[in-house]
């Protein structure tokens, strides 16, 4: 069975946009999405394809969420085999040992403009690296995200589309999710 991947950007983070797990469940379903399961409070949504386009479910998800919860949550949706070719694409195994310092940025289109990220100067940010790949964004800080220069930077470069990040641990528990 196909599957699809709603990622939901900001929610249930530092108290912000409440929406519980059981509650992320319960919408899912009202949509009729079947065989739905939520992994995790911060809005990780595994289901059945409903035959739409990821981006048609993207916005069905998030106008639902606007309509029943008055949030404005932003919505990246990947289909299974997209989140599979995301995990191989990894430009840093390296980093896998680690899973914590690596995360994945799901983008809702490959941006048109990337200059403000061509600008940031690699060299500048070692051993912290980053690479843009079609629509994800894989960013490796070895010494961790909270005090890393780059990821920072990285935050600040906007890419006019839509993103939401996940640590490499949720990223591969999301596509054991989605093949169990």
């Amino acid at each position: 069975m196909s599957r699809q991947i709603a990622l939901l950007r900001g929610i249930n983070v530092g108290g912000h946009n409440s929406f519980p797990k059981a509650r992320q469940l319960a919408l899912a379903e009202s949509l009729g999405f079947r065989d739905v399961s939520v992994l995790l409070q911060t809005g990780n949504i595994v289901f059945a394809d409903p035959g739409t386009p990821p981006e048609e479910t993207a916005r069905t998800l998030q106008d639902r969420i606007a309509a029943e919860l008055g949030l404005t949550v932003p919505v990246v949706v990947r289909t299974r085999d997209e989140l599979a070719a995301a995990i191989a694409a990894n430009p840093f195994p390296q980093a896998v040992p680690e899973p914590k310092n690596l995360h994945v940025t799901f983008l809702s289109a490959v941006p048109a403009d990337t200059s403000r990220l061509d600008a940031l100067a690699p060299d500048a940010f070692a051993p912290d690296r980053f690479r843009l790949t079609g629509r994800e964004l894989y960013l490796w800080c070895p010494g961790g995200m909270g005090r890393s220069k780059l990821a920072a930077a990285v935050s600040r470069a906007p890419l006019g589309v839509t993103a939401t990040a996940r640590n490499w641990n949720t990223v591969t528990k999301l596509l054991a999710v989605a093949d169990a």
